[in-house]
């Protein structure tokens, strides 16, 4: 299983070595992988003039996974925007056709308190975020901006972005959506669907409602329930575990992500998957690059090495060593092993190497 590493800016070699551990120490005990190294992002323009070299592309396009770290870069923001590091992550999405981002939001037990909210009303939290990529105002076209004669952004009178969908784009990821909420009723869950939309302002929402409720006609045995967006956002803080699985588009999925992480005690602890057609997929913590403490040895790899676990979940048919990781780092988590962003009193505060270390020993 070939399996493409893209370490990226800031902390993501870090947390990608530690990931990379994990997988080694699982060849050790007969899983058969192949992985191969990629430049990407501000580290790859710096050296080759493109956030996204050809051969990382190639690389990418001739894996079955790829192990994403982060990509961002102050030094690079003044770049034109074609240039900067993120568009890195926007180009392996587009070629790879990667469609629907799986964001879960899990609470481990021993965090409970570690989070932003009520221990009593986040205990328990097990909710998955289903993100659609490829669409919305994020690929609308056309794109553009009113420059000043001298086309700098300085000046400007005026900045548009078009937000659109297909039908095609909405039912694939509702299908998405539906068959893992299938999946998780069948292990306890409610397998309740809530699509997140703005369908009372706009019509491109309007329209995301309307297939969503077609494509649920194929799953009567998973709820439907519609939300708009500031509601959603607003329940996720008030009453989180009310959802199962929220379906929404580019934008709204990539906000309301990164609430629900600050659920789970710390951005750190969330990985995410991002899938195309076949399942082949890129694997990536939910968290950026935290230029402010790369280098450190101080950040959390746990999103990292969860976001491998998916990977072998999802990808590359392997389930079961999936799991071994999932309980390692639960395992983990229980002797009271903390990074610095989900440290409490009590608890040991290790760093990114170490609780590497920690992962690798508890896989036994």
């Amino acid at each position: 299983m070939k399996i493409a590493v893209l370490p990226g800016d800031g902390i993501g070699p870090e947390i990608v070595a530690e990931a990379v551990k994990v997988l080694q120490r699982l060849e050790a005990d007969g899983l058969r992988l192949t992985l191969e190294w990629g430049a990407v992002g501000g580290n790859a323009y710096a050296s080759h003039g493109s956030p996204l070299p050809e051969a990382t592309l190639k690389l990418a396009k001739a894996a079955d996974a790829v192990l994403f770290g982060a990509v961002g870069d102050p030094r690079f923001d003044t770049l034109d925007r074609h240039l900067r590091p993120e568009q890195a992550i926007l180009g392996l999405r587009k070629n790879l056709g990667l469609f629907a981002n799986l964001r879960p939001a899990l609470l481990y037990a021993e965090l409970a308190s570690a989070s932003s909210l009520k221990p009593e009303i986040v205990a328990g939290l097990d909710i998955l975020i289903v993100r659609e990529l490829t669409g919305d105002i994020y690929f609308g076209q056309p794109r553009g901006r009113r420059k000043s004669p001298d086309g700098a952004f300085q000046g400007a009178d005026e900045a548009f972005d078009t937000m659109r969908y297909s039908r095609p784009e909405i039912e694939r990821i509702a299908e998405v959506a539906f068959q893992a909420a299938r999946a998780r009723k069948a292990a306890g869950h409610p397998g309740k669907v809530t699509s997140v939309d703005k369908a009372n302002v706009l019509e491109t929402f309007q329209f995301w409602k309307d297939v969503v409720t077609e494509v649920h006609a194929q799953y009567p045995d998973v709820q439907l329930e519609h939300m708009y967006v500031d509601n959603a956002a607003m329940q996720l803080v008030r009453e989180p575990k009310k959802f199962d699985v929220i379906v929404t588009g580019n934008m709204f999925g990539d906000i309301l992500s990164d609430e629900a992480a600050m659920l789970t005690g710390s951005i750190g602890m969330l990985p995410s998957a991002s899938l195309n057609a076949e399942r082949r997929g890129l694997y990536e913590p939910s968290h950026g690059s935290a230029p402010d403490i790369a280098g450190k040895g101080v950040a959390n790899p746990l999103a990292t090495i969860l976001s491998a676990a998916m990977m072998l979940r999802y990808s590359l048919g392997e389930p079961e060593a999936a799991t071994r990781i999932e309980r390692a780092v639960q395992t983990v988590l229980r002797q009271g092993m903390r990074t610095a962003d989900i440290a409490e009193p009590g608890t040991r505060t290790v760093g990114t190497a170490a609780m590497g270390d920690a992962v690798v020993a508890a896989l036994g």
